[in-house]
């Protein structure tokens, strides 16, 4: 056996011992694993860190007032709506009429952005003249295929026709008469509303460049509803000072996202749309809720802070006792600090809540408090109201698009997660700006995609030595496996096994029969369960404006200045695939990583590592020129195009000769 052969040999033997073979046992349920406790304390303690920065931190109403503008930036960034879209034109079209008893149902739609089509329904009184109040109701998670979820919520639109409002009910994305997709890192069915009887939508997307690239479909929700608003202020029988929205679940966390991003919105029911992240992550009810719910955590929000935007307009936070996703003691404590708010406001009869009994329902009370609320803050009447009765129309009666022909050859609905937040396009350096131009993009990943690190990551603390186990973040743990006189050490990614065939090109190339091997987190040692619950680690992680990746950035930051420290230690660090990225960011943020070699290296963060609004910054091969000109980089089967790129920012940084491809 050659050199290079025993040493990937060597790896392969650790993988198989620790992480099992994927053959047929793949397809049994999960088990848990030596990792899960660890990262799960981890997840834990940054929940409890950020459940501490309400408002901001602001304790005063001017103190909060200050930080407001800031904050609503950051807010429409985290949905990756900022800067905000062009507001093109709607194209708003009727495409029918049905009559119910008083109350008139348009079937509508209209473009948000030019082929992202939004369907409803709006309902209106027949017999009232002038402008009215109207609502925009946003929908919940209910399966209606073709007919679009809007025909699961009639019942709401002709109360509001009935009683003097108009009220427009639109499709969400993924449940609409042109499905998206909800779903792209959260992939198995949902336990608590079940299969929703769309195709592909209840499997794993595993759509991690979402994070990469700011999308997420919450945006989408939010960016429907203010064009929705759009509409509604255009049409001659609203009154474009009267505006309300709400919704249930999925309709709930909409009604937040909209009233928070638009002032236009006057009064706000969300009705079981909100937890915090004491819930979401550390209780892990996360795992009932598809990405709709979640915006982003870039600048690491306490979640209330959401809501607090909408004060102090009138705020009814609705819930129900009994709702698993949705828990009361998360519905406490936010209830809670909305209080304390509308208080600093002078103003605190304007935000309340209302707790029904049951589960994750509507029930006549629950309805009975929107509309009354809602009726006091939009008519000033606060006479009693009875909920709605009629029979229900046929779902096919209410569609925009009656038949599959109809629907517009030119709607992107479907792939709106591919163009919806713009991708970065870096210019190369000027010739003797080359410093300027790095310092630049240093800040913006540091301020969009790596804001969780301090300015400075300190060195790993020894567990056990001796077993090559080390501390590197907040008790998580890595491994370093020594070996004598190596030139290199080999960061060791979550791909292994599979990508042991790569070993033999490694090798080849570094003539090193035993080098040091790093394991960051979540890798064979301390390997994490990665799919039951449904991707329970990696989504937390946004929630907490971080990645598992930029996590391992962070362990070869510190297992660096830790090696720095032998004097027999490697100084070169080599990784294969994605892990090469890993360490090439690394020694962006770390000066004694002086050579870096990466074998195989992914064109494009799209393929990976994930870090979060990484794409709206640059993408892997500006990132890899970067490095220029202290460190010496080494790209192995680099053969796309893309890395004449690098190669060209080497030679604009006076480089040239340190970077070499093989």
């Amino acid at each position: 056996m050659s050199a290079h052969s025993s040493v990937w040999v060597r790896i392969f033997c650790v993988a198989i011992s620790l992480c099992g073979v994927r053959s047929a046992v793949a397809m049994e349920p999960e088990k848990p694993r030596s990792g899960d406790a660890m990262i799960e304390r981890w997840l834990q303690k940054q929940a409890e860190r950020l459940d501490q920065r309400f408002l901001d931190g602001a304790k005063t109403r001017a103190e909060w007032e200050e930080r407001r503008p800031r904050l609503h930036r950051e807010y429409l960034y985290m949905l990756g709506l900022w800067p905000l879209p062009e507001k093109t034109p709607l194209h708003a079209t009727i495409t029918g009429t049905v009559e119910r008893d008083d109350v008139l149902i348009e079937k509508l739609h209209f473009q948000s952005k030019p082929g992202l089509y939004v369907t409803g329904n709006l309902y209106r009184p027949k017999t009232i003249a002038g402008r009215l109040p109207a609502i925009l109701y946003v929908c919940g998670h209910s399966g209606k295929g073709r007919d679009g979820n809007k025909t699961a919520f009639q019942d709401h639109g002709m109360w509001f026709a009935n009683n003097g409002y108009i009220c427009l009910i639109v499709d969400t994305l993924q449940l609409g008469e042109i499905p998206g997709i909800h779903h792209g890192t959260y992939g198995t069915p949902n336990r608590h509303f079940g299969s929703y009887g769309l195709k592909g939508q209840d499997t794993v997307e595993n759509r991690w460049w979402w994070q990469a690239r700011g999308y997420t479909p919450a945006g989408v929700e939010c960016w429907n509803g203010i064009r929705a608003l759009d509409y509604l202020v255009s049409r001659p029988d609203v009154d474009a000072d009267r505006l309300g929205v709400t919704g249930i679940s999925g309709g709930g966390a909409a009604t937040f996202w909209i009233a928070a991003a638009d002032e236009r919105v006057k009064v706000a029911v969300p009705v079981s749309g909100m937890s915090d992240l004491e819930s979401y992550v550390s209780h892990k009810v996360i795992n009932g809720h598809c990405d709709c719910m979640f915006l982003i955590n870039t600048y690491q929000w306490e979640w209330t802070t959401i809501a607090a935007l909408i004060a102090p307009r009138p705020l009814l936070f609705a819930n129900s006792d009994q709702d698993p996703i949705f828990p009361m003691d998360g519905n406490r404590r936010v209830i809670a600090r909305l209080r304390e708010l509308y208080k600093m406001y002078d103003k605190p009869e304007l935000v309340d809540d209302y707790v029904s009994k049951g589960g994750h329902a509507y029930r006549p009370d629950l309805r009975v408090a929107v509309f009354k609320w809602i009726n006091k803050y939009l008519k000033h009447d606060t006479s009693d109201v009875k909920d709605a009765d009629f029979k229900e129309l046929p779902g096919k009666q209410l569609r925009v698009f009656p038949e599959e022909k109809d629907i517009p050859k030119d709607a992107i609905n479907g792939k709106i997660d591919e163009t919806f937040v713009p991708k970065a396009e870096v210019k190369l350096p000027k010739k003797g700006e080359f410093a300027e131009w790095k310092k630049g993009l240093l800040k913006e990943l540091r301020d969009k995609s790596f804001r969780g690190f301090p300015a400075e990551i300190p060195s790993l603390k020894a567990s056990n030595e001796s077993l090559g186990r080390f501390i590197s973040d907040s008790g998580i743990e890595v491994h370093i496996t020594k070996a004598r006189e190596s030139q290199s050490v080999i960061v060791v990614d979550q791909q292994f096994p599979e990508d042991v065939n790569t070993g033999a090109e490694a090798m080849e190339f570094l003539k090193d029969n035993h080098p040091w091997l790093l394991f960051p987190r979540g890798v064979m040692y301390n390997r994490w369960t990665q799919t039951s619950p449904p991707n329970f680690v990696n989504r937390s992680h946004a929630l907490l404006g971080r990645t598992v990746d930029e996590g391992r950035v962070w362990d070869i930051i510190a297992a660096a200045k830790h090696l720095r420290k032998e004097k027999t230690a490697p100084r070169r660090i080599v990784g294969v695939g994605t892990a090469g990225i890993l360490v090439a960011y690394a020694a962006l943020f770390e000066p004694s990583i002086k050579e870096v070699v990466i074998i195989n290296p992914p064109k494009s963060h799209r393929e990976g590592p994930t870090f979060l609004n990484v794409l709206r910054v640059l993408d892997i091969p500006d990132a890899l020129g970067m490095l220029a000109p202290d460190v010496k980089l080494t790209l192995v089967n680099a053969k796309d195009k893309a890395f004449d790129r690098t190669a060209e920012v080497y030679r604009l940084a006076g480089a040239a000769d340190k970077l070499q491809r093989k």
